[in-house]
């Protein structure tokens, strides 16, 4: 696995050295830009109109605009010399239970492997964390961010989730779901139906199960057309508007679980 931040753990008074690694990585496909006319992948250039010239990567520099057209450049010294603990360490702040936390909060996965002379103190921590039932609220920066981050036993690995601050959650109150609970009203058999659908498609969950259809598909049509052949696309029979009776759409799907489960 490739490392892309390496520092350590800041538990108590230990420090438990570590290098962390992506832990999931996206299967989308991805398409070049073409030139229409000839099929000729495009070329992303780096362009200063003022001096009008193309410019190479390393006569580039960071700049932060604080007012319109007004930079501060930024270099590597000054990215180094930020004096945060979470430059270079993985600064645990609390212990809590891992269901006090509301999964909207997470953003990235990586896992967190011993570095050398930090294999004992790293089991130490990765089993008090087991036997406790505890995850671990830190902060540590990657990229020039700092990060909330949660760590967590995955397997027999430590795991680290970024997570969003607070602030960078926005809230509810833009979807007007108080009024939408005044001005529709639940009868008490419509929810006990829905509990009763919701019991019967219930299963223990299964990671292997879920597929990326979409990107199976697609691929489908990548391979004939690279083959020569031609695509149809079906176009889906447009649903007429029709009053819906929920309760029996609602009875309707307990009785075709319920036959699932029964197989």
């Amino acid at each position: 696995m490739q490392t892309v931040w390496k520092g350590s753990i800041s538990f108590g008074l230990l420090n438990v050295p570590v290098k962390m690694s992506t832990a999931t990585a996206r299967e989308s496909l991805r398409f070049r830009t073409l030139h229409s006319k000839c099929h000729t992948p495009l070329k992303q250039k780096r362009f200063c109109a003022k001096c009008n010239q193309e410019v190479e990567f390393h006569d580039t520099v960071k700049g932060y605009e604080y007012e319109e057209n007004k930079f501060v450049i930024i270099d590597d010294e000054d990215l180094e010399n930020i004096p945060v603990e979470s430059t270079k360490t993985v600064e645990i702040v609390d212990f809590i239970k891992l269901e006090e936390v509301d999964p909207i909060y997470y953003d990235k996965s990586y896992y967190l492997r011993p570095n050398e002379g930090g294999e004992k103190p790293y089991l130490i921590l990765r089993d008090a964390m087991t036997k406790t039932g505890r995850v671990a609220v830190a902060k540590v920066t990657i990229r020039q961010k700092e990060h909330l981050a949660l760590v967590r036993v995955s397997g027999k690995a430590l795991l680290l989730e970024t997570m969003f601050f607070p602030a960078e959650v926005r809230g509810q109150e833009e979807l007007g779901l108080p009024e939408l609970e005044e001005r529709v009203k639940i009868k008490r058999a419509e929810l006990d139906m829905a509990i009763e659908l919701v019991e019967n498609l219930t299963e223990e969950f299964n990671p292997e199960k879920y597929k990326d259809e979409y990107r199976e598909e697609l691929l489908k049509i990548i391979r004939k057309k690279a083959q020569g052949q031609d695509v149809t696309v079906v176009e889906p029979e447009k649903e007429r508007p029709q009053v819906v009776d929920l309760m029996e759409r609602l009875k309707a799907s307990v009785e075709a679980t319920k036959k699932v489960a029964g197989d």
